[in-house]
């Protein structure tokens, strides 16, 4: 079956960014001249998908804002005859059918994903997380959709990270499958010399509807919280899960340094200020 809907889960708090994320979204944290969730949008739009629910909390109303008309900045622009920036902005609100569902207590990844549960349906979809971008020729999330319709089965996004830095995520323990991996298990922040792999898995995935079925079953965590990961292992018991190697860069942008890291990476390679920033770099470096 076709990969018709994407969801994404924004309902967080972005304690990790505070002060910045205090009144504004994380999601909404720019990259240069975008909102980090513009950027998952315009990948889901690249691959393909036009129906997309961002699960959303309080103080997430600017997500909405910013795919919504605003009367008073299109008149202004009229006014100063930018049409340049008038087209951008219409672009911006014509990307794709977007609806919102609220989550309105914090409980963890696997709760706002089953808030989804009436949009989806019986159909597969995909997910993406909003502190994750990548940079790749061909949509990250495109790539997930084509091993779902060879196998049929949950797909997870991989990259490669350092061994000393398996730590800081979920790793999956792998059986090659020719170009990719049958996922055996998922271990969450193991020590480096427990990991059963460098694989770490990125905001990027593609289920079934039984994903739903798992979620029902999954035990809150001692925070209190239903995570997905939980539900993942639990399928992974009964179900063939694949894990699909991403041909691309993974950026992320859920704490502070990771944030500039990736704005730096983005901003270098910005169309229209990416050379002049880059000699603005080089001259910083050079006087340092």
């Amino acid at each position: 079956m076709k990969i018709r809907k994407a969801v994404i889960p924004a309902a967080g708090h972005g304690s990790r960014m505070l002060p910045a994320t205090k009144a504004l979204p994380k999601e909404m944290m720019p990259i240069v001249d975008k909102p980090a969730i513009q950027y998952i949008i315009e990948e889901i739009v690249d691959a393909g998908i036009e129906d997309i629910l961002i699960i959303t909390g309080r103080g997430k109303r600017a997500i909405e804002d910013h795919f919504d008309r605003n009367v008073e900045i299109q008149t202004a622009l009229e006014g100063r005859e930018n049409r340049p920036m008038l087209e951008t902005l219409e672009r911006i609100e014509q990307l794709a059918d977007i609806h919102y569902v609220r989550q309105k207590d914090a409980l963890g990844t696997g709760h706002a994903i089953m808030k989804a549960r009436k949009h989806i349906g019986d159909e597969p979809f995909a997910v993406l997380y909003g502190d994750d971008l990548v940079v790749s020729q061909r949509p990250c999330i495109g790539q997930l959709i084509e091993l779902y319709e060879r196998y049929s089965a949950s797909i997870l996004a991989v990259k490669e990270v350092p061994e000393k830095a398996v730590g800081d995520y979920g790793v999956i323990s792998p059986r090659a499958v020719d170009d990719v991996f049958l996922v055996e298990g998922l271990v969450e922040k193991p020590k480096p010399a427990e990991a059963p792999s460098n694989l770490a898995t990125l905001g990027r995935y593609v289920f079934g509807p039984n994903i739903f079925d798992f979620l029902e079953k999954i035990e809150p965590a001692a925070n209190g919280e239903l995570r997905l990961t939980d539900a993942i292992e639990m399928m992974i018991q009964s179900k063939p899960v694949y894990a699909c190697p991403i041909d691309g860069e993974w950026h992320t942008v859920g704490d502070l340094l990771s944030y500039l890291k990736t704005t730096l990476a983005f901003a270098t390679r910005h169309n229209r200020i990416g050379e002049d920033f880059k000699a603005y770099l080089k001259s910083e470096i050079d006087l340092g």
